[in-house]
């Protein structure tokens, strides 16, 4: 029997473990320690972004930029139907309304050009997600939301260390959330960061992400007590998750190097078939750059994509499909709106697969998931 390959496997790049032992014997493996400001200063330096917070999951981090986005019911963020759960959460959460708009053919990322048509007297923000950390057109969706007064959050899951236009993604709207859980490209098992890009928020977001208290303030000195002051929840992430995806952070070029690699290497393998009409493969804009996040194709029809997915499976390869349209969930028909027909995010999602990537994929495991890709295509 083959070895398996699997779809993602988690790595460890330098000096994770040892953080975590060093985390241990400082005494401190709660929140907002050593590493925790470490990571957030990490970001702030690396990215230019004006404050980064360290969160549990990206997952915290969009619902605490809804949350200072002060959405509430009868307000509406208009976002793609192709992303995954947590984006609509967010918003649903506080009582909103998600506004599912279509998506485009090439980047497989929100279509800028459906938004205005979208936007109601309901609309409070926009939230683009950067799809397999390629850029949205984000000169025209930050133009939309300036023209009708509108919050843009960044759903930058995907997408640390890519840029639009050689601006970092996450520093482009005025909060914008990354994931590091252990499918992304530097993980800690499960973690986030929330970015805020506009000075004026900072404050509360420290509250509302340390369970509605000043406690941060307390610590810098800027009270002399710290109590309840506004309706919070706890947003922090352990010192020990933080202590690894420090360790992740020191070789943020090595990483991305590697799945640059491998990116690169999928895509001059998989160009024969594409040529022979067999298949369809990403394309990134000349204006983005690409953190090399996934790889994914594109197969002519759902019939196709299943069959192959299985077939892989008999082949001890372990490639998925996502996402399944939000619009068209259980969730999204009794809690969202979608006012035209999302005919090619219905389309791209019956049509994609996700080939496995992970920082120790060798070649020899490359060659055996394209061959067994032209094989079953041929």
């Amino acid at each position: 029997m083959l070895p398996n390959i699997p779809f993602n496997k988690p790595f460890i790049a330098g000096r994770e473990l040892e953080y975590i032992a060093e985390a241990v014997e400082n005494g401190h493996i709660a929140a907002d320690g050593k590493f925790t400001r470490q990571c957030s200063a990490f970001l702030e330096e690396r990215f230019g972004f004006e404050k980064v917070l360290m969160t549990p999951s990206c997952t915290a981090a969009l619902e605490l930029a809804a949350m200072l986005c002060e959405l509430g019911p009868g307000d509406e963020v208009i976002m793609p139907s192709f992303t995954f759960v947590s984006t609509a959460n967010a918003v649903v959460r506080t009582g909103a309304t998600p506004c599912f708009v279509d998506i485009r053919e090439d980047t497989l990322n929100l279509n800028e050009q459906l938004i205005e048509a979208a936007i109601s007297q309901r609309t409070k923000a926009i939230m683009p997600v950067h799809y397999a950390g390629v850029s949205c057109e984000m000169d025209e969706i930050n133009r939309i939301a300036a023209k009708h007064g509108l919050y843009v959050i960044e759903d930058a899951a995907q997408a640390l260390n890519s840029t639009y236009q050689g601006k970092a993604l996450g520093g482009l709207g005025h909060f914008a959330g990354f994931s590091f859980h252990e499918t992304k490209n530097f993980v800690c098992g499960e973690g986030g960061a929330l970015c805020v890009n506009d000075a004026k928020f900072i404050e509360r977001a420290e509250i509302l992400r340390d369970k509605g208290t000043n406690r941060k303030q307390f610590f810098r000195g800027e009270v002399d007590k710290y109590t309840w002051v506004d309706v919070g929840s706890s947003y922090v992430p352990s010192e020990l998750a933080c202590a690894f995806l420090f360790g992740q952070f020191e070789f943020l070029e090595k990483i991305s190097e590697r799945r640059q690699e491998i990116y690169r290497e999928y895509m001059r393998r998989l160009e024969p078939l594409e040529k022979e009409g067999l298949l369809k493969l990403p394309r990134i804009p000349d204006h983005c750059g690409s953190n090399s996040h996934l790889f994914y194709i594109l197969l002519p029809a759902r019939a196709a994509r299943d069959e192959l997915l299985n077939y892989l499976r008999t082949e001890s390869i372990h490639a998925v499909f996502h996402y399944i349209p939000l619009h068209s969930s259980p969730m999204g028909r009794k809690l969202g709106r979608s006012d035209e027909r999302l005919n090619v995010t219905d389309g791209i999602s019956g049509r994609l697969l996700r080939l496995p990537f992970f920082f120790d994929l060798d070649q020899l495991q490359q060659t055996r998931i394209v061959n067994a890709i032209a094989t079953f295509l041929r």
